[in-house]
């Protein structure tokens, strides 16, 4: 690229990873497209998977932990019959057995990894040891013990088998392991198991019908001219607002006065139905100025503020 002032951009943008690279790598594609200054991305997908990565740009990364607390749901195929070193198809086979179960023992066993269970996360995981992933252990053959974790798996459906392959479509908390899920069910049905196709298609409320592709913003730049900034005015366009990952709190809105006090951070006078609740705080114009939270006492006392929009 051939930016030199990075720019201050906010917003989130529904980014279809594809496979083969890290979500790290994409985000930092993604970055370079955008020539933003700060961006993160939520909820790793490993290299194999595919799918809804959400891109939090500017301000809008104080809020992306609400999106990584929530839920998630993906489209999964998986082999039976071999269990690899990393439990998808990108490691190498270390035991194969042969497939015999029931249609009885394959409903029990989705049936006992479906609820609250316990999962072991894997090694070729992004959880950190001391400051290290796990996966930088696992590259240089060490094993480090990992403690279970209570994840909730809420359903296991659309299941299909054929031949050596099962597909299933999974609905789950934060922090499951697809792969662990995957192995853990190879292992109850005797036959060992290994995901081969992984594609998440719902974060929070958010899903994979309108993502955007890198190739697509690699389409736009090729198209448009940068040098009257059409490219980023398209770009831009595909941003969803600063506090989508909140959307799922009420809103209220404030005078010009209580705006320019609440902005400064100092708690305002607010008469509102809603109690002891967090908000979006919006000015007179509709424009976003962060979170507060109203107490009993009818006062809106400053929670997350977003700093002044602006390149």
């Amino acid at each position: 690229m051939f930016f030199h002032k990075k720019r201050n951009i906010n917003g989130l943008l529904l980014l279809d990873k594809p496979k083969g690279i890290s979500s790290n790598n994409a985000l930092q594609q993604v970055k370079l497209i955008f020539n933003a200054k700060k961006a993160g991305y939520i909820g790793t997908l490993d290299p194999l998977a595919t799918g809804l990565l959400p891109i939090c740009f500017g301000e809008c990364t104080k809020f992306s932990h609400y999106l990584t607390d929530s839920n998630k749901r993906y489209h999964v195929i998986a082999k039976l019959g071999e269990k690899t070193s990393t439990s998808d198809s990108d490691g190498v086979i270390i035991k194969k057995r042969p497939i015999t179960f029931t249609d009885l023992q394959l409903n029990l066993s989705i049936k006992e990894l479906t609820g609250l269970i316990d999962q072991v996360p894997s090694m070729y995981s992004a959880i950190k040891y001391n400051g290290i992933s796990l996966y930088k252990y696992a590259r240089q053959g060490l094993n480090i013990k990992r403690s279970a974790r209570k994840v909730s798996i809420y359903n296991i459906d659309a299941i299909h088998q054929k031949n050596d392959l099962i597909e299933f479509k999974v609905f789950c908390s934060k922090g499951t392991y697809i792969r662990t899920l995957v192995e853990d069910l190879g292992e109850k049905l005797g036959c060992g198991a290994h995901v081969v196709f992984l594609r998440r298609l719902q974060v929070g409320s958010y899903f994979s019908k309108k993502l955007v592709k890198i190739s697509d913003l690699h389409e736009l730049l090729k198209k448009e001219n940068i040098k009257n900034n059409s490219f980023f005015n398209k770009i831009d366009d595909l941003l969803m607002p600063v506090d989508s990952p909140v959307s799922f709190l009420p809103e209220v809105y404030l005078s010009p006065k209580k705006s320019y006090n609440f902005k400064l951070g100092q708690t305002v006078n607010f008469n509102s139905n809603i109690k002891n609740s967090l908000v979006r705080v919006r000015d007179k114009d509709n424009k976003f100025i962060g979170l507060g939270k109203i107490n009993m006492e009818e006062l809106l006392i400053p929670y997350r503020l977003v700093s002044t929009f602006g390149n």
